[in-house]
């Protein structure tokens, strides 16, 4: 039992699903996504401007008024969705949740993103197993993420029972770490 933990926490931890390539996942190790480097030494904001996949999240994150937050000491963990996970939701949706009057809706979902903390991949395996197969997360919105293994994968559900698969996890800032996400987390 506990090789196999070691094995899916070594493919949650390294496996990029973009390239399909096995990566590093150290604290101090520059990673890739969305084409650019994630240096450790920077903090999220600094590295997620750079991904190319990301930049509906950072356009979001500014919207809200979320990049101080984002920049400061934290640390925060990041469950952060694609561009490709944001085109998933309805027509429209974006626009409208990037318009200055929607800004309550959108930092709502954002923070439901963020949890308190740097939560290693190997923390969250560590969680689900004590958890019984699911780990209960608190975000930074006051709602609850659950993760749990599917097929070999860590997903999240969310609180209307959407999920999320970590497509690249451990990719960590000098202010917490970023897990990348297929689909974008929706609170109550």
């Amino acid at each position: 039992m506990l090789a196999a933990s070691a094995a899916l926490l070594g493919a949650c931890a390294s496996y990029d699903m973009d390239d399909g390539q096995m990566a590093s996942a150290s604290a101090d190790t520059t990673v890739m996504v969305g084409g650019a480097a994630m240096y450790p030494t920077r903090n999220i904001i600094e590295n997620a401007v750079n991904s190319k996949d990301h930049t509906t999240l950072v356009a979001a994150v500014k919207a809200a008024g979320l990049v101080d937050t984002l920049s400061g000491p934290g640390p925060f963990t990041v469950f952060a969705p694609t561009n490709a996970a944001f085109a998933k939701l309805p027509a429209g949706t974006v626009d409208t949740l990037l318009k200055p009057e929607n800004k309550a809706m959108l930092t709502k979902i954002l923070t439901y993103h963020v949890v308190p903390g740097r939560v290693s991949a190997e923390d969250l395996m560590m969680k689900i197993r004590q958890g019984g197969g699911m780990a209960k997360l608190t975000t930074v919105e006051g709602g609850t993420l659950t993760a749990k293994m599917m097929g070999g994968k860590v997903v999240l559900v969310d609180e209307k029972g959407g999920m999320a698969t970590v497509t690249q996890a451990d990719v960590f800032q000098s202010n917490g770490v970023i897990h990348v996400t297929d689909t974008v987390s929706m609170p109550n």
